[in-house]
């Protein structure tokens, strides 16, 4: 998936309020082979305030959805 732009067949299936917890959740996914983008409406990090207003918003494929839910749900160290 290209950063920041989501594609036709994702889904957003999280929204974070700040960065550090969003690239947390997409780590967790990453290390478990789920491909993830963030979106974020903060001026290409120009303006990061603008997050408050449009929270950051975790995308994948729609396909890895139930599994990247199921993984996000689970206590840590159950994955």
């Amino acid at each position: 998936m290209e950063k920041g732009q989501p594609e036709l067949n994702t889904v957003i299936i999280r929204t974070f309020a700040n960065e550090v917890e969003a690239h947390v959740a997409q780590a967790v996914l990453d290390a478990n082979g789920i491909d993830s983008n963030l979106i974020t409406d903060d001026a290409g990090g120009m303006m990061p305030w603008l997050q408050w207003l449009h929270p950051i918003r975790l995308a994948v494929l729609e396909a890895d959805s139930i599994k990247a839910v199921e993984l996000l749900d689970s206590p840590p160290g159950i994955q």
